[in-house]
């Protein structure tokens, strides 16, 4: 009974697994990125989310909103971590927001959010990495999350980089192909091709490393706290691995004599 019962869960995962792969169309490739963050000891790259958010700032925010994300957090510490000043001139130059009390638009300062873009019906990406995990189909069994994370920011790496060149028209909306898309097609034209933004740094302006750079910016708003957590979920395993020894040691000492009277 037990065999069978096992044999038919076994059969409901991989069958599970199946139906997911094919409603994707069987196209969808994600593309699994080295990022300076992943691991329980990553840390973000802060020259990484600079440019980041240079390229969403130049290229995504045009259709895109970070609505979640206090523009003051850009001066946090593993964050960007730009100066007071330099966040004061940023969100004045690049975004204006809605006074109530105005009834009018004034410029953005450091204690705003970044503003609300849904002109176009794009979607907010504050959330983006977490929201959208990379890793599906037959890997969606728990494994390979544990081993290489959701893989948000892959996913938007790959979908940055996965436009084959190839459109279609269907019901008024040009389509365009995307291998790492699920179904192969999305109403997103490319928004990155390369060289799109001239970083500070000299650092390579690729495609590819537009499109990782922007991911990891996109992270960090998701997970703006991901380094505290991570240290402190390992503290605390380090302080519990302790206690498992002292605790051990102690139920030994108290317990060995009457184990020893027990014997005799």
């Amino acid at each position: 009974m037990i065999i069978k019962i096992s044999f038919a869960a076994i059969s409901a995962i991989f069958l599970s697994a199946n139906m997911a792969l094919s409603a994707g169309g069987g196209k969808q490739h994600i593309e699994d990125f080295a990022f300076s963050f992943e691991g329980p000891f990553g840390t973000f790259d802060q020259s990484q989310l600079q440019r980041g958010l240079k390229v969403y700032t130049e290229v995504c925010s045009a259709c895109h909103g970070l609505r979640y994300v206090p523009l003051r957090t850009l001066s946090d510490e593993g964050g960007p971590h730009f100066t007071e000043a330099q966040v004061r001139v940023y969100s004045a130059e690049n975004f204006e927001v809605f006074d109530a009390d105005l009834d009018d638009y004034r410029e953005a300062t450091p204690t705003d959010n970044f503003p609300v873009n849904d002109s176009v019906g794009a979607p907010d990406l504050s959330l983006m990495a977490k929201a959208r995990a990379g890793f599906h189909g037959p890997y969606g069994t728990g494994i390979s999350q544990l081993v290489n994370g959701m893989g948000g920011p892959e996913y938007i790496a790959s979908l940055l980089t996965s436009y084959t060149g190839e459109e279609k028209e269907e019901a008024g909306v040009t389509l365009y192909e995307n291998t790492a898309f699920p179904g192969g097609w999305i109403s997103m034209a490319p928004p990155l091709y390369g060289e799109d933004v001239d970083y500070d740094d000299g650092h390579s302006n690729d495609l590819h490393d537009e499109a990782v750079d922007v991911s990891a910016f996109l992270m960090w708003t998701a997970e703006p706290k991901m380094m505290d957590r991570q240290y402190t979920g390992f503290v605390g395993v380090l302080i519990l691995a302790l206690l498992s020894v002292l605790l051990y040691f102690t139920n030994k000492r108290i317990w060995a004599p009457v184990k020893y009277k027990s014997s005799m």
